[in-house]
C-alpha cells in the first residue's frame, strides 16, 4: 500500500477526526447531552456506526463515547525515515472518518434542519437547493431492489467536480446508460463547483428518478452513500448491527460501487478513500496521485489514477469488476432506466399524445405465424415533426405478436412493459396504460431525430431480448389518424374487459399450479413467495399469470411452478406441496405456511412489501399500511419499523407482508376473517382502492364497509378508533375473538 496515499489519509482523518469532535463539544455545551440526533425517517440510527459497532447513536451523549473511539482508532502520521506495514492503520483512519462524519451530519441536520430538501423530487435549474441528504427508509426500501434484481448493477461515489461541465455530464450520461446510480458529494477543494452542480449547469435534471443524486456539497455527505450500502446490507442481506465484517464482506460482493475522485485530492478525500477501501471500494481517478495496484481488501486495483475523463466510466467498471449489460436499441436518443424518473415539462415539450388531450390507445395482440412479418414498423398518419410545437396527436400503437408457444395470457404482461420501456428514451415522458395512456415528446429527443417508428422499434428489440423465449415474431403498427385510432379503441376495451373478467375469475381452487417467486432471497435468505391465482406478490410486481410468463421466458429463474397438492387446512389456506417447496427453498428454515392468514404460520415476509397487516387486539381486527404513509399507525410502529420487525424473511404471527391488490382479493385474510376484520388504513390507501373496497364490501353484505375502516383522520391508536368503530358498527366488534 502506497505510503504517500495512506499518510495523507492518516493527516486528513486527523484534521476530520478533530474538526468533528470540536463540533461535537460546541453540540454538547449548546444542547446538552440529552439532545436527540440522528437522520430523518429512518429506523438504522447513523447507519454506519450502527452497522459496523452495533451501537445505536441516539443522543449528543451516545456520540461521545464514538467519538473517543474516533480518536483511539487514529494511527500516528508515518515517519519520513522508517517504513511500517500501513494498510492496517490507514483503514482504521478511514473508519474513524466516516464515524465521526456521521456524527458531524447529524449535528448539522440538528442545527440546519433545512440544510438539506430531502425527498424524491427532480432537481434542475428551477431548483433552490439541490442537496438531498440521507436518504430515508422508504427510498431505501424503493431503490434497494434495484441492487437486486439487476435493474441498478451498483453506483459511482463521485467527490469533487470534472475538468469541465460537458465532461461531467458525459460521464454522468455514461453511467446513466449502464444504469448505475450516481452519489454526489464535495465541491472541488477550491469550494467553486461540485460535479452536481455540473450537471444542472449543463441542463440535466437530477435526484433520485434519474439515478444521479447530489447528497452534500462537503465531502462528510459521502457517508450518506457508505450508509445507504450499510443500510441495505442491514435490510436485504439479513446482516446484523455489529457484524462488522459480515457487513464489509456483503458491501464487496454484493453493492458494486467505486469512487470517482475528478479533481485536486485533499487529505480529507484521502482518508474518506481510505474508509471505502474498508467495503472493497476502490478509487479510480484522472488525477496525478499514486496507483495502488495489487489486490487485496478490492476485487482488484485499490488505487488506479491518470484515467483520462473518456476512459474513466469504462475503467471504474473493469476496475471494480461490475458486470453491466447495455442495453442496445436502434433509437437516435440514448435508452436506460435511469432516464425512466425524467419529466417532459410545458417548456420542453415539443409534441404529445394521450393524456386527455388526444386519445393514445395501446394493445398487444396474438397473431398466426403467417400474418407477422417479425421487425417491421408501419406508421399510418402524421409524425411528430409535422404538428405545431406543443401540438398534439391521437395514438394507436398496436403490437402483433406471433408465436408457437405465446399464449393470450401473456398478451397483458408484453402490455404493461409499454410504460417502462418508453419511459427508459431519454427525452420522453410515458403514463397510464391501455386507452389512457399518455406520451410526452420533449423538443430534444425531437430534434436528435426520435420519431414514432422509434417506438415500434425499440420495442421489437426489447420485447425479444426480455420475452425472445415465447413468442417468434413482432411487428408494431402505429395510427396517429383520428377515426383508425377510435376504431383500434373500441376492439381494444373489448379484449381489456375479457381480460379483466379471465383474471378476476381465476380462484385458488381452480388451479393446481402455484409459483413461487425468490427473487428477494439475495437479500432475504429464508424468505419464499408463492403466488397463487388469489394470493398476489407481496411486492405487488408479480401476480400469478406474470410468474408463470416469467417461467417461460426463464425456466431455470425464480418463479419456478409449485405443485400445490393436497389441502391440509381449509381455513388457513395450507398445501402440503406448497409446505414441501417452502422447506426446500428455505433451507428449511420454514416448515409450513398459511395463504390465507396473518396469525397462524403467516406467509415469510422481505423488504419489497407494498403494505404489512398487523394485528389490533383490542378493535378484535386487523390493520394494514403502505410504504408511501410515513405517519403513525395504531399497532404502535411506523411502516419501517414494521418492516424491520416482520421483514428479511422471517415468519412473524400477528404481522404478514402483502400487495395492495391482495386487500380486495377474495380471500385475504379469510382464515382469520378476511377483510371484514380491517379495522384501519391510511386514507390515501383507502382512496386508491376505493372502487375496489366498495365493491368487495357489498360481495360480503357491507355495502358501506369502506365508510366503516378508520384512518390517520381519526386516530393513529386504538383507543382513539375504537369509538369510531363502535358508532359505525364495524363486523369486525362482533366476530369471534381474533386471538
Amino acid at each position: 500500500m502506497s505510503k504517500i496515499i495512506i499518510s495523507a489519509a492518516i493527516r486528513g482523518a486527523h484534521k476530520i477526526v478533530d474538526k468533528c469532535a470540536a463540533k461535537l463539544d460546541e453540540a454538547l455545551k449548546k444542547y446538552g447531552p440529552d439532545q436527540e440526533i440522528g437522520f430523518p425517517n429512518t429506523a438504522y440510527f447513523l447507519p454506519i456506526i450502527y452497522s459496523l459497532m452495533g451501537i445505536p447513536v441516539k443522543t449528543l451523549k451516545d456520540a461521545q463515547g464514538i467519538m473517543e473511539r474516533c480518536k483511539s482508532l487514529l494511527p500516528p502520521v508515518p515517519s519520513e525515515k522508517f517504513y511500517l506495514p500501513y494498510l492496517g492503520p490507514g483503514l482504521d483512519a478511514g473508519l474513524a472518518t466516516l464515524f465521526a462524519e456521521e456524527i458531524f451530519e447529524a449535528i448539522r441536520i440538528l442545527e440546519q434542519p433545512d440544510f438539506y430538501v430531502y425527498g424524491e423530487d427532480v432537481i434542475d435549474k428551477s431548483s433552490a437547493n439541490i442537496w438531498v441528504g440521507p436518504a430515508d427508509d422508504i427510498i431505501l426500501r424503493k431503490r434497494g431492489v434495484e441492487f437486486v434484481d439487476g435493474s441498478a448493477p451498483g453506483f459511482a461515489a463521485v467527490v469533487g467536480s470534472a475538468p469541465s461541465v460537458d465532461e461531467a455530464c458525459a460521464l454522468a450520461h455514461e453511467y446513466q446508460t449502464k444504469n448505475l446510480y450516481v452519489f454526489m458529494a464535495a465541491r472541488d477543494i477550491e469550494g467553486k463547483t461540485s460535479f452536481a452542480e455540473q450537471l444542472v449547469e449543463g441542463g440535466m435534471q437530477i435526484g433520485w428518478p434519474t439515478r444521479l443524486v447530489p447528497f452534500s456539497p462537503d465531502i462528510s455527505g459521502a457517508v450518506f452513500a457508505l450508509g445507504f450500502a450499510n443500510r441495505a446490507a442491514m435490510s436485504f442481506g439479513g446482516c446484523k448491527p455489529g457484524a462488522a465484517l459480515k457487513n464489509l464482506i456483503y458491501n464487496k460482493d454484493r453493492i458494486f460501487a467505486f469512487v470517482n475522485a475528478l479533481s485536486t485530492i485533499p487529505d480529507e478525500w484521502y482518508a474518506n478513500a481510505a474508509g471505502c477501501i474498508n467495503y472493497g471500494f476502490p478509487t479510480i481517478t484522472n488525477q496525478d496521485i499514486p496507483q495502488v495496484l495489487p489486490t487485496g481488501i478490492c476485487t482488484y486495483e485499490h488505487v488506479v489514477s491518470n484515467v483520462p475523463m473518456k476512459d474513466i466510466g469504462a475503467k471504474s467498471i473493469e476496475v471494480r469488476g461490475l458486470k453491466v449489460v447495455i442495453t442496445e436499441v436502434p433509437i437516435p436518443t440514448a435508452f436506460g432506466p435511469a432516464f425512466e424518473g425524467e419529466r417532459v415539462r410545458k417548456d420542453e415539450l415539443r409534441s404529445q399524445c394521450g393524456g386527455g388531450k388526444t386519445l393514445a390507445v395501446e394493445w398487444v395482440t396474438s397473431k398466426r405465424m403467417d400474418e407477422v412479418e417479425d421487425g417491421k414498423v408501419e406508421l399510418f398518419g402524421p409524425d411528430l415533426d409535422s404538428v405545431k410545437e406543443g401540438g398534439g396527436l391521437p395514438l394507436a400503437v398496436v403490437v402483433e405478436v406471433a408465436g408457437r408457444n405465446f399464449q393470450p395470457d401473456f398478451e397483458p404482461i408484453l402490455e404493461r412493459q409499454m410504460h417502462h420501456l418508453v419511459n427508459y428514451v431519454q427525452g420522453i415522458m410515458h403514463m397510464g396504460q391501455r386507452d389512457i395512456a399518455w406520451y410526452r415528446f420533449g423538443k430534444a429527443a425531437v430534434e436528435k431525430g426520435f420519431r414514432l417508428e422509434h417506438i415500434g422499434k425499440l420495442l421489437h428489440a426489447k420485447y425479444h431480448q426480455d420475452f425472445g423465449t415465447i413468442f417468434d415474431k413482432v411487428q408494431v403498427k402505429l395510427y396517429t389518424e383520428k377515426e383508425k385510432v377510435d376504431e383500434i379503441a373500441e376492439q381494444a376495451r373489448k379484449v381489456y374487459a375479457e381480460r379483466d373478467a379471465r383474471i378476476e375469475g381465476m380462484t385458488d381452487e381452480t388451479t393446481d399450479i402455484f409459483y413461487s417467486c425468490t427473487l428477494c432471497q439475495s437479500f432475504a435468505p429464508t424468505h419464499v413467495c408463492v403466488v397463487s391465482p388469489e394470493r398476489t406478490g407481496l411486492c405487488g410486481a408479480y401476480n400469478w399469470m406474470d410468474c408463470k410468463a416469467s417461467y417461460e421466458i426463464n425456466p431455470t429463474g425464480p418463479n419456478q411452478p409449485v405443485a400445490k397438492g393436497n389441502m391440509t387446512d381449509e381455513r388457513y389456506g395450507k398445501f402440503d406441496g406448497v409446505d414441501a417447496f417452502v422447506q426446500k427453498a428455505s433451507r428449511q428454515a420454514i416448515n409450513t405456511v398459511s395463504f390465507y392468514s396473518l396469525l397462524v404460520d403467516p406467509m415469510t415476509t422481505c423488504g419489497c412489501c407494498e403494505c404489512i397487516a398487523s394485528v389490533l387486539p383490542m378493535c378484535n381486527g386487523v390493520m394494514t399500511v403502505h410504504r408511501d404513509y410515513t405517519g403513525e399507525t395504531p399497532c404502535g410502529m411506523k411502516f419501517t419499523t414494521l418492516a424491520g420487525t416482520a421483514g428479511g424473511g422471517l415468519q412473524t404471527p400477528g404481522f404478514v407482508g402483502h400487495s395492495k391488490y391482495n386487500i380486495c382479493q377474495r380471500k385475504y385474510l379469510v382464515g382469520d376473517g378476511g377483510l371484514l376484520r380491517m379495522v384501519w388504513m391510511p386514507k390515501s390507501l383507502k382512496e386508491e382502492l376505493r372502487e375496489r373496497l366498495i365493491k368487495r364490501g357489498e360481495e360480503l353484505g357491507y355495502p358501506n364497509l369502506i365508510d366503516m375502516i378508520a384512518d390517520e383522520t381519526v386516530g393513529v391508536t386504538e383507543d382513539a378508533i375504537y369509538p369510531f368503530l363502535e358508532e359505525k358498527g364495524h363486523p369486525a366488534l362482533t366476530m369471534e375473538s381474533i386471538l
